[in-house]
């Protein structure tokens, strides 16, 4: 399946401006929920960017490891899956109570894959051969 750059580069560019948008909300929410629970200003300004530094670092990981080829080891996505859940909580604990705020961390959860598959169709180096595998064929 091709995808013209174009497509590719507004898909990039889509999912990183709502991400952004996610990211500023969901700082907003774990910014006060740490200030309701008597964290001076500055701590609960580290909280939130410890919690979303923690998600982006296992975002990270597991997309090089994607554009390698290779499946994302078990701290990845443990750290992804923790740091993703506790900041739906830290969204929906901070909420109106007829409002749920836990949407733009699900957003950006659902984002993640469309850039994963965006980036997977970007043009590769040469794939490696694994260590100790030979081509059919190859002579011993």
């Amino acid at each position: 399946m091709h995808t013209s750059p174009l497509s590719r580069w507004t898909t990039v560019a889509t999912v990183c401006l709502l991400a952004a948008i996610a990211a500023v909300v969901s700082y907003a929410h774990m910014f006060e929920l740490a200030l309701r629970h008597g964290e001076p200003a500055w701590r609960a300004g580290l909280f939130p960017l410890s919690v979303d530094g923690m998600i982006v670092a296992a975002s990270m990981s597991l997309l090089s490891d994607a554009r390698q080829g290779r499946r994302g080891g078990a701290l990845p996505w443990i750290l992804l899956i923790v740091g993703s859940a506790a900041s739906l909580a830290a969204n929906v604990a901070v909420a109106d109570p007829t409002v749920v705020a836990g949407d733009p961390r699900l957003a950006e959860l659902r984002l993640d894959g469309r850039l994963r598959a965006a980036h997977a169709s970007f043009p590769r180096g040469r794939p490696r051969r694994r260590h100790g595998l030979r081509r059919r064929g190859a002579a011993r």
